[in-house]
């Protein structure tokens, strides 16, 4: 699938105007640092959470951490008063390159399974 870059979260990887190639992947094949697309959290989506279509943006984010891996609560304050320790299956947590400009994990907490759209596979494709 080709997504368009919009915004400035992930600066300076990718830049607004920019468009790249995902692959649709499960989650279990998602790596810490890969750059993902993900489905908006609800409260992150423009048009708010009830856009007449019924659709959701989609966000370009770095993956941070998978599951299995140590809960980056130095990073995500959200995620410091939950128990777990590590990332529960099932679960991501996903941070912009360019944090002042990104709404990501640290607004939203964890990124489900579902919410998992793919792996961006060429990161440099250019609008055009």
């Amino acid at each position: 699938m080709l997504v368009s870059v919009v915004g400035r979260s992930m600066e300076p990887t990718l830049r607004p105007g920019h468009r790249v190639l995902a692959r649709r992947v499960p989650l279990a094949q998602v790596r810490s640092g890969d750059v993902v697309v993900v489905v908006a959290p609800a409260e992150m989506t423009a048009a708010g959470p009830d856009r007449p279509d019924g659709r959701r943006d989609l966000l370009i984010k770095r993956a941070y951490a998978v599951p299995g891996e140590p809960v980056p609560v130095d990073r995500v304050p959200l995620l410091r008063d939950r128990p777990e320790r590590v990332v529960p299956e099932g679960q991501l947590v996903v941070l912009g390159d360019n944090p002042p400009f990104s709404h990501d994990s640290r607004e939203c907490g964890y990124i489900p399974e579902k919410d998992v759209v793919g792996v961006v596979i060429r990161p440099r494709l250019r609008a055009g």
